[in-house]
């Protein structure tokens, strides 16, 4: 895509580390400038307590080219998303792209346990994080964002709309979470098309995170070695194919032609033709109904 980005302003909201800090790098090197928030900084931890910053993504930005800018946010505080606004419109004058992917709720995730017995106070927290998050982000970026025609919001979310509707996300308040941004993405749309801006909800498919690498006990260098343990993690992707997927999304001059549906890395990957960072094109949300969920032996033979 070379520079095709260059002269646009996006923010990536939850850019500390999985999608969102692979969809900041890839607008970086796109040429956007990327403004990167979250609640990590490398002197102030959040909840999760995991080791990646803010700072640290922006690093990674610089070192393929782009610009990138660190801001400690939490995005659950009206006060500090509205002051976030204020100083893109002052230092940029504008924003092209906001990239929705706050979430910070992995620990509080009890799978597989039914609404009654899932702690409340963990599963409301969640939504907070999840859905709130993107709602107050939202409303005080879409004022700066649809002053220019052609501005993209992203709703990043954990699966499509067609897999999520038939296949429970084993736990209610997760499933809920998902399914929620799904349709905001729909609903943002329907109110942005007036001001000629496109809004999409964005899935990648089962994601190397740092995290996900850790529980697994391998990094991304030889993370096909997780594959002994599970075996349909043979159809895992970096978090980098789904910031391909964002880049090449925000560069489609008829990008329009996207808004209100689900869109998944695999999916736009055949559009685009762009690949993860190992030259392949996995296609997690058709593998998972063929393969996985069908009982199958674990084979991305063709879904890779």
């Amino acid at each position: 895509m070379s520079r095709a980005l260059k002269g646009k302003v996006a923010l990536v909201a939850g850019a500390t580390r999985g999608a969102g800090r692979g969809i900041a790098v890839e607008l970086g090197a796109t040429g956007a400038t990327v403004y990167c928030t979250g609640r990590t900084t490398r002197t102030q931890s959040s909840e999760m307590k995991r080791p990646e910053t803010i700072e640290d993504t922006t690093e990674l930005v610089r070192q393929v080219g782009g610009t990138g800018i660190a801001v400690q946010v939490d995005q659950l505080v009206p006060e500090q998303v509205k002051g976030l606004m204020t100083r893109i419109e002052r230092e940029q004058g504008r924003l092209d792209i906001l990239v929705n992917d706050v979430w910070g709720s992995d620990l509080l995730i009890e799978w597989e346990k039914p609404v009654w017995e899932h702690s409340l106070d963990k599963g409301l927290r969640m939504l907070r994080l999840a859905v709130d998050t993107h709602l107050i982000t939202s409303h005080f970026a879409l004022p700066l964002l649809i002053k220019h025609p052609g501005g993209l919001v992203v709703e990043m979310t954990d699966g499509t709309a067609d897999y999520n509707r038939t296949n429970y996300r084993v736990s209610m308040f997760y499933d809920l979470a998902k399914t929620s941004l799904i349709r905001m993405a729909w609903a943002q749309a329907y109110e942005l098309k007036p001001y000629h801006c496109t809004a999409v909800a964005m899935t990648p498919g089962w994601l190397r995170s740092e995290l996900m690498l850790d529980i697994y006990g391998v990094t991304e260098a030889n993370w096909r070695d997780a594959c002994v343990k599970q075996p349909h993690f043979v159809i895992s992707e970096s978090p980098r194919y789904v910031g391909r997927a964002v880049a090449h999304l925000a560069g489609d001059p008829d990008m329009a032609r996207w808004s209100g549906q689900s869109l998944s890395s695999g999916q736009l990957a055949k559009v685009y033709g762009f690949t993860d960072l190992d030259g392949s094109q996995p296609d997690c949300w058709r593998y998972f109904p063929e393969v996985h969920d069908a009982g199958k032996p674990a084979d991305a033979t063709g879904y890779r």
